[in-house]
């Protein structure tokens, strides 16, 4: 074999080798549990509890792993009906808190703020607040999240 042709050979295999092994690290890197996630509805509170106007905090838990994982959701009484909104700031995820004086959530990491339906109205945040589904069933009222 001649000394070019090895050559070749040697670097075609380097760049084969780095490849897979980029591939690889990309495909351990990316969590299993965000590709198989499904939706599954949490019980918040009796349909009776909706609130009339403005909004109201609803906690929940629920079981993951055998771990009880104690969640928060906004249900407001938005202009088309009733919407479930994630405390999630869009920025960095820190979680967001509602200011009754100010009538806007509040993110208390980097000051952004939002109006009651999770629109940005100020600061660092590149979207809304996640609004999440939200069911009404049997006089019940159930919020929709992602596991």
């Amino acid at each position: 074999m001649e000394r070019r042709a090895f050559l070749k050979r040697v670097i075609k295999s380097f760049f084969a080798l780095i490849v897979l092994a980029l591939t690889l690290s990309v495909r351990y890197m990316y969590p299993v549990g965000i590709r198989k996630k499904t939706l599954h509805f949490f019980l918040l509170f009796d349909e009776d509890d909706l609130p009339g106007a403005g909004l109201k905090r609803a906690d929940f838990t629920y079981d993951r792993s055998g771990r009880k994982i104690h969640g928060k959701v906004f249900v407001v009484a938005a202009k088309g009906g009733y919407i479930a909104l994630s405390p999630v700031c869009s920025h960095l995820g820190c979680l967001v808190n509602w200011d009754t004086n100010r009538g806007e959530f509040l993110c208390p990491c980097h000051g952004g703020r939002y109006g009651m339906e999770g629109e940005v109205i100020a600061g660092p945040p590149p979207g809304p607040l996640t609004r999440l589904p939200l069911e009404v069933t049997e006089g019940k009222v159930y919020v929709g999240i992602k596991l």
